[in-house]
């Protein structure tokens, strides 16, 4: 019988959001599927923790995944985790997973933290629908496209942003969205979180005056509930 393939969330900042059905699955597989092994480790360790690793990160090539599904169909059972949140989000995960479902392996949900969902929770937005759309291109006509629908479509949007690109991307977001509130979500769960809310204008005039640090996930919407 072939093996079972768990997408296991991890903890996006605070080591105390991890499950208790998390840190059992980690215990028991095979071994673990992770995208960085230097940052797993410490986590791993924390929690006493000892298991093989494997490195599948975002440039890994197809034959690297078609190792790690063999050892699946040879019925080791394997976890995937992320630096940091849910598997799949933003993440290299979502090949591995895909080429695990078409040779038949099953792949179960191990639920937890997720950078998205954290800000999501908190940003007292409607939330039917919303819309998360990842790391936006470093194209400027890309990124202008998306803002464009942004704009367009009905409903919360969410996306990550990095620190180096923050305070520019502040001013190129203002041609499209000066009329919705924003929920900013700096190092969430972490020591330094900062959570900024409310107008567009206000919420950029705070940003411009705080230091640059950590990702940042991002929440619009026309209103609020």
């Amino acid at each position: 019988m072939p093996g079972i393939l768990y997408i296991v969330a991890t903890p996006i900042g605070n080591l105390e959001d991890i499950t208790l059905r998390a840190l059992r699955i980690l215990k028991e597989v095979d071994a673990i599927i992770t995208e960085d092994t230097r940052h797993s480790r410490g986590l791993l360790s924390h929690f006493g923790i000892q298991k093989k690793l494997v490195s599948y990160f975002e440039y890994s090539k197809q034959k690297k995944a078609e190792a790690i599904v063999g050892h699946l169909e040879a019925g080791e059972n394997l976890a995937l985790i992320t630096d940091a949140g849910t598997p799949g989000i933003s993440d290299p995960g979502a090949r591995l997973v895909a080429l695990a479902r078409s040779r038949g392996i099953d792949v179960v949900p191990i639920p937890g933290p997720s950078a998205v969902t954290a800000a999501i929770s908190v940003c007292g937005f409607p939330t039917d629908p919303f819309h998360f759309w990842g790391f936006l291109p470093p194209s400027n006509n890309k990124r202008r496209k998306i803002y464009e629908k942004m704009a367009a479509i009905e409903g919360t949007h969410s996306f990550y942003e990095s620190p180096h690109k923050i305070l520019k991307r502040v001013d190129e977001w203002a041609a499209y969205f000066s009329d919705f509130y924003i929920l900013v979500g700096r190092e969430l769960t972490k020591k330094f979180e900062t959570i900024h809310w409310g107008p567009f204008s206000e919420v950029c005039e705070q940003l411009k005056s705080t230091e640059a640090r950590g990702e940042y996930t991002i929440v619009l919407s026309r209103r609020t509930m």
